[in-house]
């Protein structure tokens, strides 16, 4: 807001809170020049709003803080809902990247921009589609290739074997056999000679158990 505003501002303000004027000549000067200071980065109109929502709901005079604390919250609340889209320039062009980036901030948080969300697809047309394509593809990468690399990580694939048939996933639970002991996500061992052990086909049954007792 520009500091010529401020005197307007109050004026308007004084139509429903005639206290918040001052009527010594110094003191409106002082008081302009605080007010001033304090909505600097304020726009006008969203001052006058905020004065509204204050007086609907309250008898207490106005202080340029609560409207520069409103001002902060809705500038806060639109920056925190834009994803900062790329600026439509050559991204090799750091200073005009950089400078388009800010520009659109400014925008947003000034309200002459509406903040660019994500959009969530949960319905229509689009969402099936979109749930079509996130089961071919898997939860990280395509079912198919999962497929393909099976030979190379039998036991990524035989987990997913598993799942696939809708039985619990043992290597998901730590393995309760007292001489295993194998932390969830890795296969179960037995002792062997010395301090050396010897990787298991499978799972313990009772690893298979006790997944099964937490999946239920």
């Amino acid at each position: 807001m520009e500091p010529e505003q401020i005197p307007q501002l109050i004026a308007e303000i004084a139509l429903a809170d005639p206290r918040v004027k001052r009527e010594d000549k110094t003191e409106r000067r002082a008081q302009a020049l605080m007010w001033a200071g304090i909505l600097a980065d304020v726009p006008y109109n969203y001052a006058v709003a905020a004065a509204h929502r204050h007086y609907a709901k309250s008898t207490w005079p106005i202080l340029p803080a609560d409207i520069a604390t409103q001002w902060a919250a809705t500038v806060r609340d639109r920056m925190q809902r834009d994803v900062d889209p790329a600026p439509p320039v050559d991204p090799d062009d750091e200073a005009a990247y950089r400078q388009q980036l800010a520009a659109h901030r400014r925008a947003v948080a000034t309200g002459q921009e509406p903040p660019v969300e994500h959009r969530a697809l949960s319905a229509g047309p689009a969402a099936a589609e979109a749930e079509r394509r996130r089961t071919v593809i898997g939860k990280y990468i395509p079912i198919a290739v999962d497929d393909a690399l099976a030979a190379y990580r039998p036991q990524r694939a035989a987990r997913l074997a598993v799942l696939r048939e809708g039985r619990p996933d043992a290597l998901a639970v730590p393995c309760p056999v007292e001489t295993c002991r194998a932390a969830a996500g890795t296969g179960c061992t037995r002792p062997g000679k010395g301090q050396t052990r010897h990787r298991l086909a499978g799972p313990h049954p009772s690893r298979v158990d006790y997944a099964a007792e937490r999946a239920a």
